[in-house]
């Protein structure tokens, strides 16, 4: 939610706003914007969760920016969830896959429209009718003790376990969609690539469990978790587990698994990947205020190796407490992000840290070069920088954290605050609650990277703006970052920021309206400009002419 005064004129900048010179900023974003296209994705943007392999959420997309009210109830969806983590593009144009927790639906979007042509179930996942999910919407969250009962109701006795089925997923230039529901992979696609109407059927599975060995995180019972899913640039599942990285040839019959050294550290997020092998993934201590790792894996000759002869690494850095709401773990909430392509000076992976009040940190990517200086304080030689994040918000918190992917366009990029002090254990009853039970966190800050001087600078921060637990989306067409916040005066919406100024320029508002609420998934849009929204029960397409 933004300012209460007139939201696009000049005048609507919070008292906590802070700007640099706006040709510095143009300068120094003047990196490569996209990574290097994947063949073996179905397509350059939206193949993979987080948009593309270096999982930057950004997309070039021109988008109509204006103040409009949209009546979900007068919409339909394509149904599933309840979290609906992404929508992805199909290898066939015009035509996308909504992958749920709890199904896989194929989506004819030509022409305006966004109607399912099928749909399956989920292998390992249990579907949930179409008047469990209204039920799910249609309750009116007002106070913890009833909401918990509610969701209970519906879900079962721990509604949170129906995560992570479904949330990281990739569709295949083959028009394959890898999704995972427990230890299992599978691949699913149509049964009739030339008639749809014959429906999808299971292509191939991979029981992650016969390469990965389980482990716990408080001592409970050793079990097998998946945090992430990628692909390389030669066409393997790349795979992400609380104790190490897989790698999975797409026929899913083979695979092999590298766990991380250190039995105390877990990784909660996906991975990203880069053209020549590289896969970045990000762990943090079981225990808290212990340093957290980011790895560099390496891919070649059909090896996955942590070889440091091979360009693996290893670097600590700044961990901290398990938060008390939105995020789970004592490191990074971020998924890696990987900045600067093709001839760019500097190549980073970027993370936030996992300090109570977090730090946006840059690691040189490959080889450190020779100019590279000692920043203070970092755990690493290999941290090219890490900066203090204020996102406009009292010094006096003791908690700013991120569950967010780090939104990366060229050398920009935005982060936000989603912690609050309070919360529920259960994320899906945590995920309801925050914005209509408990007040909802804010704060968003723009940073960008200084090649010449090897650091980052804040360009603006917006203490005011909400984004409660989905995921942003940065679009260079419209110059514009979006969030999706909620407030008791108009209830769910989705804020429009101007990249360069932080300036409010955009707002599509849901109301009261449950439906608006992303629960953890991504802010997307489609190449025309309509709004993808992926609710709580289905994604929608709404028209943003």
């Amino acid at each position: 939610m933004t300012s209460t005064k007139n939201p696009l004129s000049s005048a609507a900048w919070p008292a906590g706003a802070t700007l640099l010179c706006l040709a510095l900023c143009v300068q120094m974003a003047a990196a490569q914007t996209r990574p290097e296209r994947n063949a073996f994705l179905s397509a350059d943007i939206y193949g993979v969760t987080h948009i593309n392999p270096a999982k930057q959420n950004s997309i070039p997309y021109k988008i109509n920016l204006r103040v409009k009210k949209v009546d979900l109830d007068a919409l339909t969806p394509v149904w599933g969830g309840p979290v609906n983590n992404s929508t992805y593009a199909s290898a066939r144009p015009g035509f996308f896959w909504s992958v749920a927790t709890d199904r896989v639906a194929l989506i004819d979007a030509r022409g305006g429209q966004w109607k399912k042509v099928a749909d399956i179930d989920l292998p390992g996942a249990t579907r949930r009718s179409r008047d469990a999910l209204q039920r799910i919407v249609k309750f009116k969250y007002s106070d913890m003790p009833s909401a918990e009962a509610h969701l209970k109701g519906i879900l079962g006795p721990a509604p949170g376990a129906v995560l992570p089925a479904g949330i990281y997923a990739l569709v295949s230039h083959q028009d394959y969609v890898y999704a995972n529901a427990g230890t299992i992979v599978s691949a699913i696609g149509l049964v009739d690539r030339n008639d749809a109407s014959k429906g999808l059927e299971v292509k191939a599975r991979f029981d992650t469990a016969s390469i990965i060995p389980p482990t716990s995180v408080f001592g409970e019972t050793p079990r097998v978790g998946l945090v992430g899913m990628n692909m390389t640039y030669d066409g393997h599942i790349v795979i992400g587990a609380l104790n190490g990285v897989a790698v999975v040839d797409p026929s899913l019959k083979h695979g092999q698994f590298v766990q991380f050294e250190d039995d105390n550290q877990m990784s909660t997020n996906s991975l990203a990947v880069d053209a020549a092998g590289g896969i970045y993934v990000a762990t943090g201590s079981k225990k808290p205020r212990l340093p957290g790792v980011m790895h560099k894996l390496v891919w070649k000759d059909g090896r996955l190796s942590r070889d440091p002869k091979l360009g693996a690494w290893t670097a600590q850095y700044d961990g901290g407490d398990w938060p008390p709401a939105i995020k789970a773990g004592t490191g990074t909430g971020s998924t890696p992000t990987l900045m600067g392509f093709g001839d760019d000076e500097d190549k980073l992976v970027l993370i936030t840290d996992g300090a109570n009040r977090m730090k946006l940190i840059a690691f040189w990517r490959d080889q450190i070069p020779a100019d590279a200086r000692q920043v203070p304080g970092a755990l690493s030689p290999r941290i090219a920088d890490q900066k203090l994040v204020s996102a406009g918000i009292s010094e006096q918190r003791p908690w700013l954290q991120s569950e967010q992917t780090i939104i990366v366009s060229g050398y920009g990029a935005f982060v936000v605050n989603n912690l609050i002090e309070e919360g529920h254990p259960d994320r899906i009853i945590d995920v309801m609650t925050v914005g209509p039970v408990h007040s909802p966190p804010s704060g968003v800050e723009k940073i960008v990277w200084n090649e010449r001087e090897n650091r980052f600078f804040s360009a603006w921060a917006r203490g005011d703006v909400v984004s409660v637990s989905m995921v942003p989306v940065m679009s260079s067409g419209a110059n514009a970052v979006f969030v999706s916040g909620y407030s008791k005066a108009e209830g769910w919406e989705v804020t429009g920021l101007d990249w360069s100024t932080g300036r409010t320029v955009s707002r599509t508002i849901f109301g009261q309206n449950n439906k608006g609420n992303g629960a953890y998934a991504i802010l997307q849009f489609l190449e025309n400009g309509d709004m993808l929204f992926n609710s709580v029960i289905g994604p929608y397409r709404i028209p943003m002419r």
